[in-house]
């Protein structure tokens, strides 16, 4: 309290803090990072303040500020579960699984994910390319590039639709002269979209290593906030030292980033042992435990707790430790003594120690320690035995232990909360959270990303069938659910006191649990995109003809619908049902009817249904928007003039592409 009134300048910036914090640089506006996130192009960072900077990193900005017109389109029958064979009059997709794959460049997908996920992701965890000079990895070579020229080359394809690795992925050397610039410039953008995803209470962890340890603390300040700094815990990854470094120095860790989106987050820490708090000699105080007196300190840095506790009864006299001294003033043991809340031994040279009540604890919980310890979360060695005994063979280098990813999420989320990983590598994540909910009964939905990045010809992997890495990771989420399937009907089995089971691999026999995942793949919109800047006197009849229809051709109505859904701001997991007017014709109900999607037919009879009061008497309850195709329209304007004011009347929102 200063006595003065709001300051409102203060004011302003907090406000401004709250919106882009990646724009405020020691309590003041960083007025260059403020233009360049609004969008003002030829920005140049001076470095005459505390600041990261690297080259190329304005153009990083204008990377991140495209826009995309891509979207995601259903994979039926690559996962488990999925749902998009099920689609029947009445019936939707709501047993269906919510856990989803999607395959696709990162960058791109974050970007289509924005509208759907925007602040609903719990937790993020992900593990990049840590630069180690043998990395490939995606950066542009020129952001003078046109958004199609950009688009082409990420987009170059083989002969299969595979992602050639030569025209995707850049090995950014340590001879570069951008070796560090490139990094950030590749992390900047995603990280920045990934906060958006994140609940107000959400947070996020980045594996890493020495190399970039550094840089990404600074970005992650920048574009989270300093305040906003959780803990930069320490992973003991190797299990034997290595001998191989000619100055036999063996870097046996790695790092975990974690910073929270703002204040509302907290870790759930670990219960304190309360067991040991027992009531030997009745105390009318309830149960205690015997504590250390010690304190921390010299005498010559708290002469005040260096001192002689006497025992009033039987006078002998207990001094400090010298290095230590007590944890308590002399005052407070006077009144612990007359409290009778210290343990004195019977022996002069024992110490005299706390009796430390149950009743008196603030918290049964301690803090979640920044040391991830190597007893309960493992090696990398682990983490490679558990591919291997999936797969019967070595197809991914490295994989994250499945106990370290458990420990974080178990940490960081709830039962209903979705973990989003955008580096989903060989999908230690997917594990983690599948074989977690199983553990504790959570029904925590798990979103996966990854590019499908070439496998080495020359590898096991390719060897034994996989081309991508997506594929891999793919294939390890089907191979865990069947496994949690198959020890499923064992327990059934077990505690109905039979021998034999089936394979449960056709998820007859899944319980309520959560045990499947749909796919999604990046793909190009099913929609033609209006592009002014190309439009010329000589071509301007001719793209007008082509927008008569819309839809691109060879667009399938599934991928078409999915799309609208996205665009719309409703999740890939939501409800679908189809819905039948009178006669044959049918349109799509999504959320519960919040959503109407109709891409075959629009006619009175449509527009009745969709209308048709609830049993309460209201008309379009909980309906809040309906999307059609304008080519629905084509000859009767009247009917879709009819549309739009019967909508409007019906307070619903009614779009037509």
């Amino acid at each position: 309290m200063t006595g003065e009134s709001l300051s409102i300048v203060q004011d302003q910036l907090e406000k401004l803090k709250q919106l882009f914090p990646e724009t405020i640089t020691e309590g003041k506006i960083d007025w260059e990072k403020l233009q360049a996130t609004l969008g003002k192009e030829n920005i140049e960072f001076s470095n005459e303040r505390y600041v990261l900077n690297w080259a190329g990193k304005s153009e990083a900005f204008k990377v991140l500020q495209q826009t995309t017109t891509a979207t995601l389109k259903p994979c039926p029958g690559e996962g488990i579960n999925d749902g998009f064979d099920s689609l029947s009059f009445g019936e939707g997709r709501g047993e269906a699984t919510e856990n989803v794959f999607i395959e696709g460049e990162n960058l791109e997908v974050l970007k289509v994910l924005q509208k759907a996920y925007y602040n609903k992701i719990k937790c993020i965890i992900i593990d990049p390319p840590y630069n180690t000079g043998n990395d490939s990895f995606i950066y542009p070579d020129s952001f003078k590039e046109s958004r199609e020229e950009y688009q082409k080359r990420i987009g170059e394809k083989d002969e299969e639709g595979y992602l050639m690795k030569e025209g995707f992925f850049r090995r950014n050397s340590r001879d570069s002269g951008h070796y560090h610039s490139n990094w950030l410039s590749m992390m900047y953008p995603r990280l920045f979209l990934a906060k958006n995803l994140l609940r107000d209470d959400g947070v996020i962890f980045v594996h890493i290593d020495d190399n970039e340890v550094h840089n990404l603390r600074l970005l992650m300040n920048e574009i989270f906030g300093e305040e906003n700094f959780l803990l930069n815990m320490i992973w003991h990854r190797r299990q034997n030292a290595d001998n191989r470094n000619e100055n036999f120095a063996s870097t046996d860790h790695e790092y975990v980033l974690a910073y929270s989106k703002n204040a509302l987050f907290s870790f759930k820490g670990k219960e304190i042992d309360i067991n040991k708090y027992k009531n030997p000699d009745h105390d009318s105080r309830g149960p205690w435990a015997s504590i250390d007196l010690s304190g921390l300190a010299t005498k010559d840095q708290r002469p005040n707790l260096h001192y002689d506790i006497v025992d009033p009864r039987t006078g002998f006299s207990f001094p400090p430790n010298p290095a230590r001294g007590w944890s308590k003033s002399k005052e407070n043991i006077l009144k612990m003594i007359e409290n009778k809340e210290i343990l004195f031994p019977t022996n002069p040279n024992g110490r005299p120690r706390q009796k430390k009540f149950l009743k008196d604890l603030l918290s049964t919980q301690t803090g979640f320690s920044s040391i991830l310890k190597k007893e309960e979360v493992g090696f990398t060695t682990n983490g490679t035995q558990e591919f291997s005994e999936l797969f019967d063979g070595r197809y991914f280098a490295f994989p994250k232990p499945v106990n370290l990813l458990k420990k974080i999420v178990l940490q960081s989320t709830n039962e209903l909360d979705i973990i989003l990983d955008f580096f989903g590598g060989s999908g230690t994540t997917a594990q983690a959270v599948l074989e977690l909910n199983k553990e504790d009964g959570g029904n925590r939905k798990f979103i996966l990303v990854q590019l499908p990045e070439p496998c080495d010809e020359g590898s096991e992997a390719f060897k034994a069938g996989y081309k991508t890495i997506a594929d891999i990771s793919k294939e390890r989420i089907r191979r865990v659910i069947n496994k949690l399937l198959i020890e499923n009907e064992q327990l059934k089995a077990k505690k109905a006191g039979e021998i034999k089971f089936e394979d449960a691999s056709n998820q007859e026999n899944q319980t309520t649990q959560d045990l499947g995942f749909k796919v999604f793949k990046l793909s190009s919109s099913n929609f033609k995109i209006w592009r002014g800047s190309e439009i010329t006197e000589e071509n301007l009849e001719q793209e007008l003809e082509l927008f008569t229809d819309p839809v691109r051709e060879g667009s399938e109505k599934e991928n078409m619908l999915y799309e609208l859904i996205l665009k719309a701001g409703y999740l890939l997991t939501d409800k679908v049902a189809l819905r039948q007017a009178q006669g044959t014709d049918s349109y799509y109900s999504v959320k519960d009817g919040e959503l109407i999607v109709a891409l075959e037919a629009m006619n009175q009879e449509i527009i009745d249904s969709i209308l048709t009061p609830s049993p309460s008497g209201r008309v379009g309850v909980g309906l809040q928007k309906v999307i059609t195709l304008d080519q629905l329209f084509t000859g009767n304007d009247q009917l879709k003039t009819n549309a739009v004011l019967q909508m409007k009347d019906a307070e619903i929102d009614f779009k037509t592409i």
